[in-house]
């Protein structure tokens, strides 16, 4: 795992290379072991290293026998040993024994769609000297980032958009409808990024510069059109529940691949406590695992991570999160996220990463992807039973059945039947929508819109973000049912937009730790794709086939708890004794108003509110979150690059 950056630059005299290495060096902290680059005359590449692979032998950028092809690669490729064989086989020859230089022969060997044979997390660029084309790919569900912009005739690409602004006379401007899409879906829709001029390469996607000219192409994406091959009628539940086994063990197998040890997260939850258990099915016999705790009891799992502590028996390391904690390295989370955010949660894996990375760890395996591939989010039952009760829409007992679903949230327990039908009512026009699933998650963040500047609110006047989703969706997303549907706007929107992105790439290799997801494994995702929602989720019971898959080997006290979400202190973290000072400096009323996104008299109420204690729902407390890291992002970014 590394960062990488580059550009393509015809007609601009490259007498040394001070520049690409400017570029690198904003993104040492993804790679610290070592860093390289390659200049020509038309093009640059630089490579920041993280040794995982080859730790002698895998130097970046590399070329091939020729020097013809140039690579710089972020990420690693699961399958490389058995690539490699078939490329021996085929007559290729290799020098190192990097996972860096079967992609560069397999692009020889086949071309663009050398991406399809790849399982593993990627972004990487390939400059093909002689016809003088840049080939860009990102991996399938976006674990690694890349993004790229166009500069003064220069076409220009890296990890982190930190890199690019290094490039002289780059223009750093926020992007307000980016911002208008991180307060409807809590990210920003592909190419779209926070800043104006910057685009993100989306998950699953290549993208060929020839001649000046870019073209981006998709190259795969979630298939659902198979859905129920798997019935009763060719496999039985236990038919299926170990084929998911066998996938998921063989998807831990490859990802234990490493020159480095290999740890785990462990949350306490069904997910992380798998993969650990699968990890020491593969014969490991030491494991050193990691989790973070809160001093709130409404937010820790201690009890569950140590019941599956003491069932694996690994060798466990932990954190205690206070609130103050996360207030102090807030300005550090947005500095790697580069966007805003509207919840906390990136910061105590930001301290999560940081324990693993002092304990002597590069590459932790970890039970994200589950929930949005095998049926585990808290929305997918909610659209259930907000269907349910839309069938009978007078009744008043079918509203309670919410509570349900929310016992971890006190406030709710407490609200009255008005409330939740008020909140989570279901209309004629809302069950005919295609984001049915998604509709009071989206509106709830919506009202964070209502604290916009009168100026903002201008400028993104007709603007409509919901608008923009449909234009991206496929064509067969209309075919899908509702549970369908659901599970394609998390996995493919809100896992790469922002978990696998601010929660996890950016606050990981902000320490140079790099994540790895078995649930992730194509093949895991192609296989969960097939099977009949029934088998995902069983009325309300959440990845009902994965618990079946597991009961053997997590603990009966993890495997049957009620899911409860990852989440974190929000606005307390900011008001708490002790607060950092840069709270009130960013908040207060002359800089909101000279920064001009936000109306100063607003946020100066709810910054009251804070200060008393009053924000206590979920809408005040993602304000709060959401002002000051944009807030934040303008000060870091736009102001001082920082």
């Amino acid at each position: 795992m590394c960062g990488i950056a580059g550009f393509v630059a015809e007609g601009i005299n490259l007498q040394d290379d001070s520049v690409i290495r400017r570029m690198i060096h904003a993104i040492l902290h993804r790679g610290p072991d070592a860093n390289g680059v390659y200049v020509d005359e038309f093009a640059a590449l630089g490579h920041a290293r993280l040794s995982i692979i080859d730790l002698a032998g895998g130097g970046q950028p590399m070329c091939n026998e020729d020097g013809s092809l140039w690579i710089t690669f972020n990420g690693e490729i699961f399958n490389y040993l058995e690539l490699r064989i078939d490329l021996i086989a085929r007559g290729h020859v290799f020098s190192t024994k990097s996972d860096t230089e079967v992609i560069l022969h397999l692009f020889e060997e086949y071309g663009q769609d050398c991406v399809s044979r790849l399982n593993g997390q990627w972004a990487f660029a390939i400059w093909d000297k002689k016809r003088r084309r840049l080939f860009l790919s990102r991996d399938r569900f976006g674990v690694r980032p890349l993004f790229y912009a166009e500069a003064q005739g220069a076409f220009l690409f890296a990890s982190e958009i930190k890199a690019l602004f290094t490039w002289p006379g780059f223009e750093r401007r926020l992007d307000l409808e980016a911002l208008n899409e991180i307060f409807t879906f809590w990210h920003t829709l592909p190419p779209r990024t926070a800043f104006q001029g910057v685009k993100e390469l989306p998950p699953g996607h290549s993208a060929l510069l020839d001649g000046g000219r870019i073209t981006i192409k998709r190259y795969w994406d979630l298939d659902y059109q198979a859905r129920g091959l798997h019935s009763n009628g060719d496999f039985s539940e236990d038919d299926c529940a170990e084929r998911l086994l066998a996938l998921l063990e063989d998807a831990t197998r490859l990802r234990l691949r490493a020159d480095v040890p290999v740890g785990a997260y462990l949350s306490g939850g069904i997910d992380s406590t798998l993969i650990a258990s699968l990890v020491k099915r593969t014969g490991v016999t030491r494991l050193n695992t990691f989790s973070v705790r809160f001093e709130d009891s409404e937010l820790d799992e201690g009890p569950f991570q140590s019941e599956a502590v003491k069932s694996l028996g690994t060798e466990h390391r932990e954190i205690l999160c206070s609130n103050r904690q996360i207030g102090e390295i807030f300005p550090d989370v947005i500095w790697h996220a580069e966007k805003p955010v509207i919840r906390t949660a990136p910061a105590p894996l930001y301290l999560l990463a940081r324990l693993v990375r002092q304990s002597g760890y590069k590459v932790v395996l970890t039970g994200e992807g589950a929930d949005e591939v095998l049926g585990g989010y808290d929305i997918f039952k909610e659209a259930k039973v907000r269907a349910f009760w839309a069938s009978q829409p007078d009744s008043k007992l079918r509203p309670l059945l919410l509570r349900k679903l929310y016992p971890y949230q006190s406030r709710t327990q407490m609200q009255s039947p008005a409330y939740l039908s008020a909140f989570f009512h279901a209309g004629e026009a809302d069950r005919q929508s295609p984001f049915f699933s998604h509709l009071p998650r989206w509106r709830m963040t919506s009202r964070l819109k209502s604290f916009f500047s009168d100026e903002a609110k201008s400028q993104l006047a007709g603007e409509a973000p919901l608008e923009w989703l449909g234009s991206a969706l496929p064509e067969r997303f209309a075919g899908w049912d509702a549970f369908t549907k659901a599970q394609y706007l998390e996995a493919s929107y809100l896992l790469p937009g922002y978990i696998l992105s601010s929660q996890g790439d950016r606050v990981a290799m902000a320490h140079a730790v790099e994540g790895r997801f078995p649930f992730l494994d194509y093949r895991v995702a192609a296989f969960a794709c097939k099977l009949p929602s029934r088998l995902l989720m069983k009325v309300l019971k959440e990845k009902y086939l994965l618990k079946r898959s597991a009961r053997n080997l997590v603990p009966r006290a993890v495997l049957e708890r009620h899911k409860q979400p990852y989440r974190a202190p929000d606005a307390r973290s900011f008001f708490c004794a002790g607060a950092a000072d840069y709270v009130s400096e960013l908040l207060s009323q002359g800089r909101i108003r000279e920064d001009g996104v936000f109306h100063p008299g607003a946020v100066e109420r709810l910054v009251e509110k804070a200060r008393r204690g009053d924000v206590a729902g979920v809408a005040d407390n993602m304000a709060v979150v959401g002002i000051l890291s944009t807030q934040l992002l303008i000060h870091r970014f736009i102001r001082h690059l920082q």
